[in-house]
């Protein structure tokens, strides 16, 4: 049964909480930044949740360069995005203030 499910579920994620970053099969990318939300070919697959979140994110006009800041951008993004409702890699809450990993 286990040979039916895709092999990226069992990729493997860290979250450094030290450096605010996330590091999925090798490659390790920023949790600040500019944030391009893609259907395909993400870096990392989010899920939207209201509790128990890996990280607290604050989408900002400018300055994304804290710890949860993030810019939504459409070209030059430092990290690629997918949102999904199942499997995700990290787990964000969308707040106005205090973001980052606790």
């Amino acid at each position: 049964m286990l040979l039916c499910l895709p092999i990226s579920i069992f990729a493997k994620v860290s979250i450094d909480k030290d450096n605010c970053t996330i590091t999925k099969d090798g490659k390790t990318f920023p949790l600040y930044g500019k944030v391009k939300i893609v259907e395909s070919f993400p870096d990392i697959k989010v899920k939207i949740v209201d509790s128990f979140a890996d990280i607290k994110v604050t989408i900002v006009d400018s300055f994304a360069d804290e710890c949860g800041k993030v810019k939504i951008v459409d070209s030059f993004p430092t990290i690629k995005v997918q949102l999904v409702n199942s499997f995700p890699d990290i787990t964000v809450k969308i707040v106005d203030s205090f973001p980052g990993i606790k």
